[in-house]
């Protein structure tokens, strides 16, 4: 080891040099059944997170085999299974990230798209070590380690360097590493270690060309695994589960004496208090006294509190455990920072909590309200139970008083958990359901909100990602992501993250979220319901896609009394129906332009139909007129190619589905059905091809601004 190292780090890293090398593997083809196991090229590294789950590098997977389909794709893994031996199992490639990866793959050599990930299956039982990866969304830029495969004399081993974060790149999904050593080829996808938390932060993606040092990705990137349907546990929360359970079982058992995880955490942590008393009064970050107010809790509560937060269902949505962050931490969580998925990662985001505020106590207050919470489905008998005891008794040896605390603060958690299962009760279940297609109206919590404006007078689009947090804390927008000058045809890759990031924080255990796409009326023909963002199935078809007016731009000013009174007074005899339909763009398959007296004598429980292109006229001064006029539902859609089809199909298919609706409410949800038949190939459901839905919600406020032109 160099000599600048201190001599605390060079402690630290060798606490940890052998619980990180037990659970590194080496990659390489899967066994033939004719070689030796274990034998032949390495392709790189990885390492275990959890039982059965090794984390590697997407390129490492890809090595060899650049006409292969990624997922699914078999491959050999050699491990520790033990002092000085080593066994080999093959494992199958579940997945990789980006998703796109799978078909558009960089040239050889070139650096394949972040994160660059890939988790894979082991296809055998075998006994083996797990890691301990890091809750923290932002790493610390301190000292770390990599480890991985070399073969500095002739045989692959794993082996491993120190050096340091020198920050990060691409919004925090990859870290830089110090040139203080150099990468050497096969250590691609092998863990990058926190030495002063003793945690991975990080899994090697590259090494520069010129010299040492480098990049990683932040193992963090994991929660942008491919959503799962609803009603499903994501294979991130099931791993992630899996990952804190195997660590909580070997802090508590007795039947192994070798030193774990959480032993290790004790001695770095009594590592760091010795330095800061070294060092002077500034105590190092974590080295707090454990047993005070403003302390933080020891490893081996921070391990019981995963495990026991690990034994209970997944929390209904990331907005859940957002809510309960920031009630717990005092101030609303960093939007910036990836979605919290599990409950863990709720944890992850109290460390250093504002105003001097105990990092233990906010933990507590977290734990508190995650155990009166409503989860997806029943506990596992006591389940809750035993994490409020464990709370309890925690808070009475930190600091007496915050026992009472927590016993109000559960006392009305509870109560307040009664009168949701109370008013659910009274409400009843979903909306009627006519024919077997859905009829429920659209969930009240968070959307996602596509903004898009054209850039001056050229075809590019400037184009921003929120998340509308809807009636419940009204006029709250959390950005995601934005953009500039992107094309027409790009705008679906431009947004694509953002948008998958956005459902991330959004989409609950009941529904999907919905997505809300604000633009100007004549970009109404953009095909967002179409876009494909994971796998095959189109937006439109896994969750409800609505159209809006931007804000700011409504012919009536909000001031205006009576043209909000007017679009209220429409919205509400909407919702209520029966409607009715009126073609405001055509007459028997002619083109026309409604006047504003027509729209204006037309009754309130209307909804205008338009089905011709939104960027021509008439239509798009039908559009216009129609919002001006204070109607808040309306239908336009894409119309097929042959201009000589008729579109009396389409009136006639629509009329149909608003009388079977009946009201308002039910129209996105029955739309996004009608899409899910069409794409499965329901020659009924045909003439809703391109069909789109403008629902502009009063309840559900728009930002005023746009975002900025590009520079100057």
């Amino acid at each position: 080891m160099p000599d600048a190292r201190t001599d605390g780090t060079a402690r630290a890293y060798e606490l940890l040099e052998p619980l990180v090398q037990a659970a590194t593997v080496r990659v390489h083809a899967a066994p033939d059944g004719y070689a030796p196991p274990g034998t032949g090229p390495t392709w790189g590294s990885g390492f275990f997170i959890a039982p059965g789950w090794v984390l590697t590098c997407a390129h490492v997977v890809g090595e060899g085999g650049a006409a292969v389909r990624l997922a699914g794709r078999e491959l050999g893994i050699t491990f520790s299974s033990g002092p000085r031996t080593t066994g080999t199992v093959t494992g199958r490639v579940e997945c990789v990230l980006p998703e796109r990866l799978e078909e558009r793959r960089p040239a050889r050599r070139a650096l394949w798209d972040l994160p660059d990930l890939a988790l894979v299956r082991v296809l055998a039982p075998v006994s083996h070590a797990c890691v301990r990866l890091t809750d923290r969304a932002r790493p610390r830029l301190d000292e770390v380690a990599y480890f991985g495969c070399t073969e500095d004399l002739g045989t692959p081993e794993i082996t491993g360097r120190t050096t340091r974060l020198r920050g990060t790149a691409a919004g925090g999904a990859a870290l830089r590493l110090g040139d203080d050593d150099e990468i050497e080829p096969g250590m691609s996808g092998g863990p990058v270690v926190d030495l002063a938390n003793g945690e991975v932060v990080g899994v090697v993606k590259a090494r520069r060309h010129t010299g040492g040092g480098g990049l990683a990705v932040s193992v963090i990137q994991l929660r942008t695994l491919p959503l799962a349907a609803t009603g499903q546990v994501g294979l991130y929360r099931r791993v992630m589960q899996a990952h804190d359970l195997y660590h909580y079982d070997q802090h508590v058992s007795d039947l192994d004496t070798r030193r774990t995880w959480t032993d290790l955490h004790g001695e770095l942590g009594a590592l760091g208090a010795a330095r800061a008393a070294t060092a002077g009064p500034a105590p190092l970050p974590g080295s707090g006294a454990p047993y005070t107010a403003a302390g933080r809790l020891t490893p081996a509560e921070r391990t019981t509190l995963c495990g026991l937060l690990a034994e209970l269902p997944p929390p209904p949505s990331s907005e859940a455990v957002r809510a309960l962050v920031e009630a717990a931490r005092g101030e609303e969580p960093d939007p910036a920072l990836p979605a919290p998925l599990s409950w863990r990662d709720g944890l992850g985001m109290l460390h250093d909590p504002p105003g001097g505020a105990g990092e233990a106590a906010a933990m507590l207050r977290y734990a508190t309200d995650v155990s009166v919470a409503d989860f997806r489905e029943p506990p596992a008998p006591g389940a809750d139970e035993e994490l409020w005891d464990w709370v309890r008794a925690t808070a009475e040896r930190l600091w007496r008083p915050l026992r009472r605390e927590l016993g109000e603060r559960r006392d009305q958690g509870l109560a307040e958990r009664q009168r949701r299962r109370r008013a659910r009760a009274a409400y009843g279940a979903p909306g009627p359901q006519q024919h077997g297609r859905p009829g429920g109206p659209l969930p009240q919590g968070p959307s996602v909100l596509l903004e898009a404006w054209a850039h001056g007078w050229e075809d590019v689009y400037d184009w921003r990602v929120s998340v509308l947090a809807g009636p419940a804390h009204p006029g709250r927008v959390t950005p995601v992501g934005s953009g500039v000058r992107a094309t027409r045809a790009g705008l679906p890759e431009a947004v694509r993250d953002a948008l998958a990031e956005a459902f991330r924080r959004c989409d609950t255990h009941e529904a999907a979220a919905v997505l809300e796409v604000a633009v100007a009326p004549e970009l109404f023909g953009l095909p967002v319901d179409t876009w494909v963002l994971t796998g095959r199935v189109p937006l439109g078809v896994q969750r409800p896609v609505v159209l809006r007016h931007p804000a700011g731009g409504d012919g009536a000013h909000p001031a205006d009394a009576d043209a909000a009174h007017r679009r209220a007074d429409r919205w509400a005899r909407v919702q209520a129906g029966p409607l009715l339909d009126e073609r405001a763009d055509c007459a028997r398959g002619r083109p026309r332009s409604p006047s504003p007296a027509w729209l204006d004598g037309l009754a309130d429980n209307t909804v205008p139909v338009h089905c011709r292109t939104a960027d021509a006229e008439p239509t798009r001064g039908s559009l216009y007129a129609v919002r001006d006029a204070g109607y808040g539902v309306a239908v336009t859609r894409r119309p097929p190619a042959d201009p000589g089809e008729s579109c009396a199909p389409f009136h006639r298919g629509l009329r149909e589905e608003l009388t079977e609706a009946g009201r308002g409410a039910p129209l996105p949800v029955r739309l996004q059905a009608l899409r899910a038949r069409a794409h499965g190939a329901d020659p009924d459901a045909y003439w809703a091809n391109g069909m789109a839905l403008v629902w502009d919600d009063p309840a559900r406020a728009l930002p005023e601004e746009e975002p900025l032109q590009g520079d100057l």
